[in-house]
């Protein structure tokens, strides 16, 4: 039996940290600070976590000992609220280190939006008070595709009102920081067939995280099945999330920009391998008459290319972070949350392109010696490849194209 198919990894429960060991970060310098930080130490065991298999438990409570987790917390509740801007930087710098454990946390902040734009003053004073205190928020994702779940929308996971108090029960997928996470929100039904959010702690009775996650790419979310089995729920965890629809926000747009920005940190990962590669290991052309690969004119030409390409995409994706900037500190209305959309949607394309063009031209440009598993640089194609799946760029084309053209504003979910 394969580390991935076993159940052992799932019977390890994540350490509570010590509320003195968390530091607060008070502003966006310090969020980056940390960043930078945290992917020195990240990085140098990245590609043998990748090929081990190997789940960044340590790394992940250095996170939380960061304080980067309450780096969105509004100022009143005592976090930094620190801009999108930055934060969609943060995520650029972690994942360029390694993108896997880089995305963990992408849940974490997402479901921080939620909770900001619908949760009540006593939920949000008692649940950012747990995040402060250095807690990490996973997610039970998406249902496996069903005949009833034809759609990611879509799910059988159930809030029932019993005569001994609320309970869930379902068993969702694609559950990235699950598995690490102190409390696991979960979307559900309710008796009314409306969409709620249910934040159960991660050691609740019939709460089962499974590590199932097999993927060629990204393999270290463990982004596995999470199993609820009558879980006993408190009304106080439960978040209205029907109510999200029918309300102009930025929960859609936060998760997106989080998503470009987990991209950008690939494609920035890969042209640096690329790069130092070409310099150091690989062999001008026979017919060249250059004693250097570093002098080939069509390597430089492409790499000329790449950088444009990056640093195109990494702009549009911190424009796209200040116009959600612009748009959170005035009051939102339909026409405001679609210009949110379609600024991260532009930032998606393009971070999308430029993470897999980067993982594939790697090899082009460095050789065959660089395609040798002891290097391995495929995990930049593969993380890219994986990731970029999350939301099809498809959609994103004909979402920029309908606004522009028709004026159809997108619709609101987390992959808008």
């Amino acid at each position: 039996m394969s580390s991935v198919e076993s159940p052992v990894a799932a019977a390890q429960s994540p350490r509570r940290p010590d509320p003195m060991r968390v530091k607060r970060i008070a502003s966006d310098a310090d969020a980056l600070a940390a960043a930078h930080a945290l992917a020195a130490c990240f990085a140098a065991g990245a590609a043998e976590r990748d090929r081990q298999r190997v789940l960044p438990w340590a790394e992940l409570d250095q996170w939380s000992e960061s304080g980067l987790g309450s780096i969105t917390v509004p100022r009143e509740y005592g976090g930094a609220d620190v801009s999108f801007a930055t934060l969609a930087e943060v995520f650029v710098i972690l994942c360029a280190a390694d993108p896997a454990l880089g995305q963990i946390p992408q849940n974490h902040f997402g479901v921080l939006g939620v909770l900001r734009e619908i949760g009540t003053p006593a939920q949000k004073a008692r649940l950012y008070g747990e995040v402060l205190a250095g807690h990490r928020l996973g997610n039970a994702g998406p249902e496996r595709r069903s005949a009833a779940v034809s759609t990611v929308l879509q799910g059988t996971t159930r809030l029932r009102e019993t005569q001994d108090g609320l309970r869930l029960d379902g068993k969702r997928f694609y559950s990235t920081g699950a598995l690490f996470a102190h409390r696991v929100p979960a979307r559900a039904t309710d008796d009314a067939g409306r969409a709620v959010q249910v934040w159960v702690p991660r050691d609740a009775p019939g709460l089962t995280v499974i590590d199932d996650w097999s993927s060629f790419g990204q393999r270290t979310t463990a982004s596995g099945s999470v199993v609820f089995d009558n879980v006993r729920v408190d009304p106080q965890d439960v978040l209205p999330l029907w109510q999200l629809a029918d309300r102009p926000g930025l929960f859609g747009p936060n998760s997106q920009l989080i998503q470009a920005a987990i991209d950008q940190g690939i494609a920035e990962a890969a042209v640096a391998d690329a790069l130092a590669f070409v310099r150091e290991r690989a062999r001008p052309w026979i017919d060249s008459g250059l004693e250097r690969a570093t002098d080939d004119p069509y390597i430089i030409a492409d790499i000329g290319r790449l950088q444009i390409d990056l640093h195109a995409a990494r702009e549009v994706l911190l424009e796209a972070g200040r116009t959600l900037d612009t748009i959170a500190a005035a009051p939102i209305d339909a026409e405001a949350s679609a210009q949110a959309s379609v600024a991260v949607a532009e930032a998606k394309v393009l971070t999308t392109r430029i993470s897999l063009e980067a993982s594939e031209k790697l090899f082009e440009l460095a050789g065959s010696a660089s395609t040798r598993a002891a290097q391995n640089l495929d995990r930049h194609w593969r993380n890219a490849r994986t990731h970029t799946l999350h939301d099809p760029v498809r959609w994103k084309l004909h979402l920029l194209g309908n606004y522009h053209l028709n004026h159809v504003l997108p619709t609101r979910h987390s992959w808008n």
